[in-house]
């Protein structure tokens, strides 16, 4: 299918948008903890992933051009985020706080998983999301990120390691490794 965009049948890409806009919604939301910034999100990325339909390969899964190309998006909107408020708490023109979509946002999460994803850099929360809540294999994971199956596990079990400790010092639980296997799929 992607063949017959590439050479100019662009009413097939519709069937692409209704296959990967919810998956790629949902990714971008864990990622950014905010709907409308992943309902703008999944927008730009869609008509990226049009515009650039040229420069994608067949040898690779066309998934996992799109998850990198979502993951690219969303950590340069976490960035001027990051930067935005930076500059917001210099200038001092106003308390920051959460907004009422940003709260109902964070209710996704128990409050104690909240906090330890934030402490995550964006390439291990993006890891953790697509390998516990998008069920993406390590070798889907590999393709995304381009890198070995085998380092992914060790990354992902490093990973782990945080969530835990960080979940263990917020609500003082003794989460035991079987635990979060069941609960995270990890």
């Amino acid at each position: 299918m992607i063949a017959t965009i590439q050479e100019g049948d662009v009413r097939q890409y519709s069937v692409i948008v209704k296959a990967f806009q919810q998956p790629i919604y949902r990714y971008c939301c864990r990622l950014l903890a905010n709907k409308q910034d992943a309902e703008d999100a999944v927008q730009d990325i869609l008509v990226k992933a049009y515009q650039t339909l040229h420069l994608y390969k067949r040898a690779e899964h066309f998934s996992a051009w799109l998850y990198r190309m979502a993951y690219h998006h969303c950590l340069n909107l976490l960035r001027k985020r990051r930067l935005h408020n930076r500059v917001m708490r210099i200038i001092r023109l106003e308390t920051l706080s959460a907004s009422p979509a940003q709260e109902i946002d964070n209710g996704w999460y128990t409050p104690s998983l909240a906090r330890a994803l934030t402490m995550l850099s964006p390439e291990e929360r993006s890891l953790l999301i697509l390998r516990v809540f998008e069920e993406q294999s390590y070798t889907e994971m590999s393709e995304i990120f381009k890198i070995r199956p085998n380092a992914l596990i060790k990354r992902m079990k490093r990973i782990k390691r945080k969530v835990q400790k960080a979940m263990n010092s917020e609500e003082e639980i003794d989460w035991s490794e079987q635990q979060l296997n069941v609960n995270t799929k990890i």
